[in-house]
């Protein structure tokens, strides 16, 4: 089975990397000329643990800016393409369908004489479009949902050790029970711990996707609003025995029990909106995803407040401002919120100098604080007293 993915984004190239390393055929695309040139001369840049190695020690993957190559050539073709948020929190899924287009036009209407392909959506995506997939591809294509549960820093690690691995399919199709078990079988390859694989339609896996993002989001706000309170109660100092306690309940557990600073990063505060859109959508007025995200917005608020009270000489030194120490993202990241926060009180902020995700803020944070934002090698080059940010 010679296994095709499109789109070799930071998620694309580990799983496909993963899926070589398990002694499959790979053959990704991507629209970056460059990048895929890179990626066949073995030689990318990247801040995910393990890629570069595993891509220089690669035999049987190869890249192409063909995705009419890719799906001509293999069986299994996954695509990890973006889908950015939409205003109302729902998913741009422009990207899927023009792959969804592509993969029809190669087909072609003559879809008896075609050998069955097997359409792999591994992107997050609205409930109830891979099921529209479905409708607008011919029969020889079948559809099915496979997303990833990850952490960016970590994709190969995460992708080894999943708890659960998610898999949606067309109701009632028996002609995908073997694509099924193949699957399953790429996991137990690529897997060095054993995961439970969960099956439903395609529509109920979208859900479970989004919805297991959805309760991270609110464990973690929860925590940080127990974590407030014990603050104003006097009781700082014993936040981490208090939720220390609270997860050690089986019915809670210690994970994203932590108290610190808020959801953040390319995934959870995106997935969290797109679950009450989609509530929403269904006639529901079940504003979780909203009421946590006010939350996590008030934490923000709360902590700045927190931070310029112990501070008495308004200076204070960030380590890092990514979403996630170790990486260089910083969508929606709650460290980055809190530096610019204490900036636009009027404090001076120094931030360590992390090339990686400086080049992203710098000239933007000088043009709207001037000196008042300094960055620097590390906390040693500073020459006046500062306050260490460290949750």
């Amino acid at each position: 089975m010679k296994i095709g993915v499109i789109g070799a984004g930071r998620l694309g190239i580990c799983f496909a990397l993963l899926c070589e390393e398990a002694g499959y055929d790979v053959l990704v695309s991507d629209i970056r000329e460059d990048y895929v040139n890179s990626l066949n001369d073995r030689e990318i840049v990247t801040n995910e643990p393990e890629v570069s190695n595993l891509l220089k020690t690669a035999k049987n993957f190869r890249a192409t800016a063909s995705n009419r190559e890719v799906i001509e050539e293999c069986d299994l073709i996954y695509t990890l393409v973006a889908t950015p948020s939409l205003p109302d929190g729902s998913y741009n899924v422009s990207s899927v369908w023009d792959v969804v287009k592509e993969l029809k036009n190669v087909i072609g209407d003559d879809a008896l004489k075609q050998k069955r392909k097997y359409f792999v959506v591994g992107c997050t995506t609205n409930p109830g479009d891979c099921d529209q997939f479905q409708e607008y591809l011919p029969n020889c294509v079948k559809v099915m949902y496979n997303p990833e549960f990850i952490a960016q820093g970590s994709i190969i690690q995460d992708l080894r050790t999943a708890d659960m691995v998610l898999l949606g399919r067309s109701a009632f199709d028996e002609s995908i029970d073997s694509v099924v078990d193949d699957i399953e079988k790429l996991y137990r390859k690529i897997q060095t711990t054993r995961a439970i694989v969960c099956t439903m339609t395609n529509t109920a896996a979208e859900v479970t996707k989004i919805a297991i993002n959805c309760f991270l989001t609110t464990k973690i706000s929860y925590a940080n609003m127990l974590g407030d309170v014990l603050r104003q109660a006097g009781c700082g100092d014993e936040i981490t025995s208090v939720l220390g306690a609270v997860g050690m309940d089986s019915r809670i557990g210690k994970k994203y029990l932590g108290y610190g600073f808020g959801y953040g990063g390319p995934c959870l505060p995106r997935d969290n909106r797109a679950f009450a859109a989609f509530a929403k959508a269904v006639g529901l007025d079940y504003n979780l995803g909203f009421v946590t995200d006010e939350i996590n917005n008030q934490h923000a608020k709360y902590l700045c407040d927190y931070y310029e009270s112990m501070c008495k000489n308004a200076v204070f030194y960030f380590d890092s401002v990514a979403y996630k120490k170790g990486t260089d993202i910083i969508t929606e990241s709650q460290q980055l919120r809190l530096a610019t926060d204490l900036l636009d009180r009027g404090h001076k902020v120094y931030i360590r100098n992390d090339h990686r995700v400086v080049s992203q803020i710098r000239d933007d944070l000088f043009y709207r604080y001037g000196e008042r934002v300094r960055f620097v090698d590390g906390k040693n080059y500073i020459k006046e007293p500062v306050f260490i940010v460290n949750l």
